[in-house]
């Protein structure tokens, strides 16, 4: 039993260590957006170029999450994440130096296997690490530094892409890991999970993140019309297939498909898909916006986005709440709709866009359906399976939700009418913007009515932590509810 305690100096150096570790992963994810601009003018990169910069992180991640957090349980949560951490800067140096496109797309997909490495070992060292009395405290210590981290990422991105340059985006990770790693080897104790048995859904995982990087690069590269495209997108779906009949058979699979026999399960995690595609599209395309056609500096930029983490921040412990006294349908339902009305706010979001008139409003309108709808539908995965799988729900419903923001990325630019070099034409991205919004609200609608016909309230004698508190998006459930036994935190498995 775990008998560190938070008020000793190890346990604060437990703490410090695994915020750190986190938050270079989801800096990363939200910091980049910021730069592309920026990037694609410095290594004269196309619009595909700057598709893949992002992609190729949550390519990886998105694909080898569950495969790391199953690693951390049989060889060592701390060596698994120091090894993490270490790969991460590295790749992260990698992306720094990159002399061209190719080179950063590459580092970039190294970074990715880095964050599928520590993203889950840091909330499972905590776990592993404090007594009982301390972890619950301890994991909302770890979410309220995790969210300030998520809500000053764009702000950081653009300070840098600004000031020292873009490189320093990626080059950051290195005094950060310079720290984390010696301090996790000093102060962090060892933990396994003793019923791991060491046998790795490996080829699950290499099919996973195969099927999704061969959709990926037929949607990305779609508009070349050739026929190698239309091979990869028909070997894609063949992976997705060999990798769903992988699953089915293997005695020790990555993603049980038995999960899914819980209906409540499915259905929110088809919401999730829905949501988290617009939520991908719109954050990708928004950074773009803001700067290519509004005229927005990178700090302007990234300051723009902070009203909707912030939201997030205050307010998702009342949401959370809200969501236990009447239900999840009504905050599934709501929420979309409220996001969706925001994406058709950002159509007022053009050239010379005013701040406070034609921004503004768009986000906050889209950070109080963020509020409304994140820690339900969290809270609703754990609810819809038994307590020993609620790991491994919140962990594929984690990846579903970073999948759903990679095939969103890849996608919507094809759909809009991008063309390889509508970044560097106000009027042609202003124009492709304006069709890609409604499209990510009609996603956001779809969501809603799935949610509506679908989810319905749990069990009144569910016994499973209730998710109140969210730092960014993708993170898993944070807070247990109050007399749940063991909690469990949604560790990613």
């Amino acid at each position: 039993m775990p008998v560190v305690r938070l008020a000793s100096p190890q346990g604060k150096w437990i703490l410090f260590t695994t915020v750190l570790g986190s938050s270079m992963a989801m800096l990363d994810s939200t910091v980049v957006n910021v730069a592309l601009p920026t990037i694609g003018r410095d290594l004269n990169a196309s619009l595909a170029a700057l598709q893949w910069t992002v992609n190729a992180y949550m390519l990886t991640l998105a694909g080898l999450i569950l495969l790391g957090g199953s690693l951390g349980d049989h060889y060592g949560r701390r060596k698994v994440f120091v090894i993490g951490v270490v790969w991460f800067a590295t790749a992260s140096l990698l992306c720094g130096l990159a002399p061209d496109d190719i080179t950063l797309i590459v580092a970039r997909a190294l970074q990715g296997v880095g964050g599928a490495l520590l993203t889950p070992g840091s909330l499972a060292l905590i776990q592993a690490s404090f007594h009982e009395d301390d972890r619950a405290k301890a994991v909302g210590l770890w979410s309220g530094f995790g969210g300030i981290g998520a809500a000053v990422g764009p702000f950081l991105g653009g300070w840098l892409v600004d000031g020292p340059g873009w490189r320093w985006v990626f080059l950051l990770n290195v005094p950060l890991a310079l720290v984390c790693a010696p301090v996790a080897l000093r102060h962090v104790p060892e933990s396994r999970d003793s019923k791991s048995h060491g046998r790795f859904d490996v080829l699950g995982a290499v099919l996973g993140a195969l099927s999704l990087a061969l959709v990926t690069y037929a949607l990305i590269e779609a508009t070349s019309g050739s026929v190698i495209i239309a091979v990869m997108a028909v070997a894609g779906i063949a992976a997705g297939v060999a990798f769903v009949y992988v699953e089915k058979r293997r005695p020790d699979p990555m993603m049980p498909l038995d999960i899914f026999a819980s209906r409540q399960f499915t259905a929110v995690n088809l919401v999730t898909l829905c949501v988290y595609a617009a939520f991908g599209g719109f954050f990708f395309l928004t950074a773009l916006q803001l700067q290519v056609v509004a005229g927005y500096s990178a700090l302007q930029a990234g300051t723009a986005l902070l009203p909707t983490t912030a939201l997030m921040l205050l307010f998702s412990a009342r949401s959370g709440a809200l969501a236990d006294k009447i239900g999840p349908r009504i905050p599934l339902t709501v929420g979309p709709l409220l996001c969706a009305v925001a994406l058709l706010l950002m159509l007022r979001v053009g050239k010379d866009a005013h701040y406070l008139v034609d921004v503004l409003p768009a986000l906050v309108v889209m950070g109080a359906g963020m509020v409304t709808l994140v820690a339900p539908l969290t809270s609703t995965v754990l609810a819809s399976v038994d307590t020993d799988r609620a790991g491994l729900a919140s962990g594929i419903n984690n990846a579903a939700a970073r999948a759903a923001g990679l095939i969103a990325v890849a996608a919507l630019p094809l759909l809009a009418g991008m063309g390889p070099e509508a970044y560097r034409s106000p009027d042609a991205f202003n124009a492709a913007f304006d069709r890609a919004m409604p499209i990510c609200a009609g996603v956001l609608v779809l969501g809603s009515l799935l949610a509506f016909a679908t989810v319905r309230r749990p069990p009144s004698d569910c016994t499973h932590r209730q998710c109140r508190v969210h730092g960014n998006v993708t993170t898993p459930p944070l807070e247990p509810r109050r007399g749940a036994t063991e909690p469990d935190y949604g560790l990613h498995r």
